[in-house]
């Protein structure tokens, strides 16, 4: 017997830093339950590339820093596609300093792609769908967004506004668009350093996750009901929880 059609197929999905990691992971998945599939992309343009052709997504460009660029991203996407019926706010950077050696750059660094691009990205999106009808909106937060890491300040303030934000918005953009927030745990694409393997030990799981349970989290707010919104979804083995 064949599977049933998915509640994705056909919708057109905008995936922001989709070139590699978790973006790549879920662009991949919508792709298998039948989304059109946007892919944006900055710097990592081979990547990208690679990413699309698997899943057979078409490709964008922006520098998420500035705002015309995100302005031009989700013009340039309405005229491919003609409409849109989900974004996922994944793009991100990471860094770890201690926070008396913080500079102003370093924060701006975190901040314009963490939190501010993912507002921005928010309220150009909603405009998009908005005219479609309605639709979904997820943020990729983080774990680090509701437990406090030392090393991390700038990038758990960001993660958290990321989290208060997507509370706020679903109210603001109620009821035709919903906006939930998935915060992963440790997901490692490589080597992991000595923190976050304590991070993997103190997790009850007691493994890190991987890129396909965030997607599959992503997949659930994308598909559910306008009932479910402002929510934030720990996928993170149960480590928040201790």
């Amino acid at each position: 017997m064949a599977n049933p059609p998915s509640s994705l197929s056909g919708k057109v999905i905008l995936v922001t830093g989709a070139a590699k990691r978790i973006g790549r992971g879920i662009a991949l998945r919508l792709a298998r339950d039948g989304a059109r599939v946007a892919i944006h992309y900055n710097e990592s343009e081979s990547e990208a590339r690679k990413t699309a052709a698997e899943c057979g997504a078409s490709l964008f460009r922006a520098n998420l820093e500035s705002v015309a660029e995100i302005a031009r991203l989700f013009r340039e996407v309405e005229q491919h596609f003609g409409r849109l019926d989900g974004l996922v706010n994944n793009a991100a950077r990471f860094a770890a300093i201690d926070p008396l050696d913080i500079t102003e750059a370093d924060w701006d660094f975190i901040h314009s792609v963490n939190l501010k691009a993912v507002f921005f990205c928010c309220q150009q999106g909603a405009r998009v769908l908005k005219k479609s009808g309605g639709g979904r909106i997820v943020n990729i937060s983080s774990l680090g967004g509701i437990r406090p890491w030392a090393n991390h300040a700038h990038y758990c303030a960001a993660k958290a506004g990321v989290i208060m934000l997507t509370r706020a918005l679903a109210k603001a953009f109620a009821p035709e668009i919903t906006v939930n927030s998935v915060a992963p745990g440790v997901i490692p694409f490589g080597e992991l350093d000595a923190e976050a393997e304590a991070m993997v030990r103190a997790t009850p799981a007691r493994r890190p996750g991987t890129a396909e349970e965030i997607a599959d989290a992503v997949v659930y707010f994308l598909a559910a009901s306008n009932f479910i919104t402002g929510q934030i979804l720990a996928v993170d083995g149960g480590l928040s929880q201790k």
